[in-house]
């Protein structure tokens, strides 16, 4: 993350994605702060001229080297961090998709210290990102309605 995101004229806009795979979902230990060593979904900031989807999909891609298919959007997410002195340090909203595993075995880069792929009751033992639990039982909950019959 670059120093300029830090004590922002702006929010940010970013785009996350959770995979699913054989019932599981794809997280990854943040390799660069903000919550550096802790997990999330892939993702990243939206480009000039990408939609939110084009984001999500560049950004899984390019941190974890998986390629999948949307099935919906889960939520916005909005992250606020403050300062010792009350000023916004850190402020991001994200647009978290769902997604079907297509092809791409994950790996980790300077983005993504680990990877793996999680059952839902696996998540509490994880240290996450704020929010992260709430948003997974959303995108569980969803996955299990695009499951075939």
């Amino acid at each position: 993350m670059t120093a300029d995101r830090f004590y922002p004229a702006r929010p940010f806009l970013a785009a996350s994605v959770a995979v699913f795979r054989n019932g599981k979902v794809l997280l990854a230990s943040r390799g660069k702060p903000p919550w550096e060593n802790q997990y999330s979904l892939p993702g990243g900031q939206v480009e000039t001229g990408e939609t939110l989807a084009e984001a999500a999909l560049r950004e899984l891609h390019e941190e974890v080297g998986v390629t999948a298919a949307l099935t919906g959007l889960i939520a916005p997410f909005e992250v606020i961090e403050r300062g010792d002195d009350g000023r916004v340090k850190h402020h991001v909203v994200i647009a978290v998709f769902a997604a079907r595993w297509l092809s791409g075995e994950p790996r980790t880069g300077p983005e993504a210290r680990d990877v793996r792929w999680v059952t839902e009751p696996e998540i509490a033992s994880l240290s996450t990102t704020p929010g992260l639990p709430g948003i997974l039982e959303q995108a569980f909950a969803q996955d299990r309605r695009h499951q075939p019959a």
